[in-house]
């Protein structure tokens, strides 16, 4: 149940704020270990399948909290200066004046 929730959560988000928002599975308090509803793998599983980052933590162990706002801040860094395209890259070449001499004779170095 709570995966078709989890899902239709995320749907939402994305058809209210489009494709490109950030989301994160976040499975919290991992420091009630005996408590656990949903193995690692089953997270980490869905997070796939819904194609969202995952992270287990424990806010009152203190762990992983900083790595998810890392992650999240890493994340929003690559959205906003994505890696350039090789389609858009121009290549140009350069040619040596200092060895042309026929440039120095028609040139001016004023």
């Amino acid at each position: 149940m709570i995966y078709v929730q989890t899902a239709k959560w995320i749907d939402d988000v994305r058809n209210e704020r489009g494709s490109d928002v950030i989301i994160m599975l976040v499975g919290n308090k991992t420091d009630l270990s005996d408590k656990r509803k949903v193995t690692t793998e089953e997270g980490e599983r869905l997070a796939k399948d819904l194609s969202v980052m995952f992270i287990e933590t424990s806010a009152k162990a203190g762990y992983n909290v900083k790595s998810l706002f890392r992650r999240i801040a890493t994340e929003l860094l690559n959205k906003e200066n994505p890696a350039p395209r090789h389609d858009d890259l121009i290549e140009i070449k350069l040619h040596d004046v200092s060895k042309d001499t026929d440039f120095h004779q028609r040139s001016c170095w004023c």
